[in-house]
C-alpha cells in the first residue's frame, strides 16, 4: 500500500506543471483600477474584458465605428450619451499564465549529471500561454474619472459599455458597424 501511495505521488509529481502566474478569468467584464489590473495602467478605474479576437481588432473596431481614420483611436474616442460628451481611451493588454514544467527540468539535471552535455530541453522549462484584454477609461470635461464609485455618470457609461462590448464581440466584418450607427 505504500509502494502505491508513494508511486502515485510520484508520477503526480513528476507529470505536473507549478503555475507562478495565473491570468485573470473574466466572464463578461470588471470594474478595477487599472493600476491594479496590469502595471502600466492609468491609476483611473477601468472596464475590463477579455478579448477573444486577433491582435488590433479592437483597434480596427473602433477606427471603422467612429469614423477616425487612424486619427487619436486608442486615445480621447468621443462618443455622446444623451447630449453629454464622453471620451475614453483604451489599452490591449497582455497577461501571460506562466507554469514551469517539471519534466524538462528533471531530465536535463539528469542528462547534465550524468553526461557532459548542455541542457537539451532548456526552451521548454517554463510555458506561457498569454491572454489578452481590453482595459477602457472613460473621462468627460467634468468628470476625470466617469468609472470611479460614486461618479453621476457611471451608470450610463457602463451601459454604453457593455452594449460596445457586445458590439465588437459579435461584430466579424466592421463596416457593419457603420450602417448600425
Amino acid at each position: 500500500m505504500k509502494k502505491i501511495l508513494l508511486l502515485s505521488v510520484f508520477v503526480i509529481f513528476f507529470y505536473s506543471c507549478i503555475p507562478i502566474r495565473i491570468a485573470p478569468n473574466i466572464k463578461d467584464y470588471k470594474i478595477t483600477k487599472g493600476k491594479r489590473f496590469k502595471r502600466g495602467l492609468p491609476k483611473k478605474t477601468v472596464f475590463v474584458f477579455e478579448d477573444p479576437k486577433d491582435a488590433d481588432e479592437f483597434y480596427n473596431y473602433i477606427n471603422t465605428k467612429f469614423h477616425l481614420e487612424d486619427y487619436y483611436v486608442d486615445t480621447e474616442v468621443p462618443f455622446t450619451i444623451k447630449n453629454d460628451r464622453y471620451y475614453f481611451s483604451f489599452y490591449e493588454v497582455e497577461i501571460p499564465t506562466k507554469t514551469i514544467n517539471l519534466i524538462p527540468l528533471v531530465v536535463d539535471g539528469i542528462i547534465s549529471q550524468t553526461t557532459e552535455m548542455d541542457p537539451m530541453l532548456e526552451d521548454v522549462h517554463s510555458s506561457r500561454i498569454g491572454n489578452w484584454y481590453i482595459a477602457m477609461e472613460v473621462f468627460s470635461n467634468t468628470e476625470k474619472d466617469c468609472l470611479k464609485e460614486g461618479s453621476i455618470s457611471r451608470d450610463v457609461v457602463l451601459a454604453y459599455l457593455r452594449n460596445l462590448k457586445q458590439e465588437y464581440i459579435s461584430t466579424h466584418n466592421y463596416n457593419e458597424v457603420v450602417f448600425k450607427n
